[in-house]
């Protein structure tokens, strides 16, 4: 039955991707995929596989590559993605000697892609469960392991119908899982050979803020833009539900200045944030370049501005987030009037208050953030517009909000040195 949904699956990729650009490249990159190993793949090299399904999984995994080229430096990485938005982003990453694409998962391509680059181990990052590949990497004697893993009651493999499919867990080697309920629930289904070690994106962001400034901001005069006494909103992966509340309550206060990083970057929402920004100086981040203070103010059409009150800057382009962050005094992440939010941890280790929207109770860093007081949900302008005026006028308030945001996630670190130590015990 699954062969015949992933044969099913791949023909309609096959078609929309004639409609959709996104699938288009994906189609086009699982395609090319051999054709890329058969150029990098050294006959003679080891090779660990790392597998993350986009840019989320990724950064998940990001600490235990290079973790493992620092210490294992006779050892080649292989990254792999399944969504373009992973793989456009990071096909350039110099963490990994091979990034390409996965075949899709038939029986066929899994032969042939392990064929090619006889793993040594494989990491599978989080939600990922291809059965022909984990079928026949177990059946070839890899050490597969699953990391950063969280499992709820409600998904396939605790259901009655899912015993078939659910064979594939077997096939792991090891769980490193994010808390102790993933760890019981794989106990009902006779699985014990489970760690629960946390969630390895807290390693990485803490990894970011050790790191230097991105060139390119320094370059661009967002520095200047911020300035050094300026109250600053930093809103992330934001989509139109949130922006329709927080730009509503910054048309009032140009006091603040306001960052922008939307989730989907296309030329219609940016136009849209623009409208919804009204009279507030507006400029684009692709349009910043040179500093501030040397360029001369223009109407808000025009997408640029000087230094000034009530200046807002849009993040036009991708890679940039987690960076962004830390010019923050207040922080949203976007997503919580839709499917669900998207990650808090990028902003919560610089020490500010997160706030976020009412989907989130599937997001275990959330409710921890919430638990520690540092992070903090809202349904509405209203609660926006209170919380927002407690910020602005309780300095304490937010100092000690931004400090238990940075605590939990200080707290929380340490599961890639957990992870690591027992793989190469």
């Amino acid at each position: 039955m699954y062969n015949l949904i992933i044969y099913l699956y791949l023909l309609g990729v096959a078609v929309y991707s004639l409609f959709n650009e996104k699938v288009r490249k994906m189609w086009r990159g699982e395609r090319d995929a051999f054709r890329v190993l058969r150029e990098k793949v050294d006959p003679s090299a080891r090779y660990v596989w790392f597998h993350a399904a986009s840019l989320g999984e990724f950064e998940q995994g990001r600490p235990l590559m290079e973790q493992i080229r620092r210490e294992h430096p006779e050892l080649k990485i292989l990254l792999t993605f399944f969504s373009p938005s992973g793989y456009e982003v990071r096909k350039n990453y110099a963490g990994a000697d091979i990034i390409c694409y996965l075949p899709l998962d038939t029986i066929r391509n899994a032969r042939r892609f392990l064929r090619t680059i006889r793993p040594e181990m494989a990491f599978f990052i989080k939600y990922e469960f291809w059965y022909n590949y984990l079928h026949i990497l177990k059946h070839r004697g890899v050490p597969v392991y699953s990391v950063s893993s969280i499992f709820r009651p409600g998904q396939v493999f605790f259901r009655w119908y899912g015993h078939q499919y659910g064979r594939v867990l077997r096939c792991f080697t090891h769980f490193y899982v994010q808390n102790e309920q993933s760890r019981q629930l794989l106990s009902t289904i006779g699985l014990t050979n489970v760690t629960v070690t946390g969630d390895t994106r807290f390693d990485r962001v803490l990894q970011i803020t050790r790191l230097s400034p991105s060139p390119s901001l320094q370059a661009r005069g967002v520095d200047s833009f911020v300035g050094s006494n300026s109250k600053v909103f930093v809103a992330g992966s934001s989509w139109p539900p949130d922006e329709e509340i927080f730009i509503r309550y910054f048309r009032e206060h140009p006091e603040w200045r306001l960052i922008i990083a939307p989730h989907v970057i296309g030329e219609d929402h940016l136009q849209q944030i623009e409208k919804l920004l009204d009279d507030r100086q507006v400029i684009r981040y692709t349009s910043l370049t040179t500093p501030l203070p040397h360029r001369e103010r223009l109407r808000v059409g025009d997408r640029m501005s000087g230094m000034g009150q009530g200046e807002s800057l849009i993040i036009d382009c991708f890679g940039l987030l987690s960076s962004i962050y830390r010019y923050a005094t207040v922080a949203y992440v976007g997503g919580g009037f839709g499917v669900g939010i998207h990650n808090t941890l990028e902003a919560a280790v610089w020490g500010v208050p997160v706030i976020f929207g009412p989907e989130n109770q599937k997001f275990q860093e959330a409710q921890g953030l919430k638990a520690q007081g540092g992070g903090f949900e809202i349904t509405c302008y209203e609660d926006f517009q209170r919380l927002m005026d407690r910020f602005s006028a309780d300095a304490s308030f937010l100092q000690q909000a931004g400090q238990q945001a940075a605590a939990y996630v200080n707290s929380q670190a340490g599961a890639t040195d957990k992870i690591l130590s027992d793989v190469f015990l």
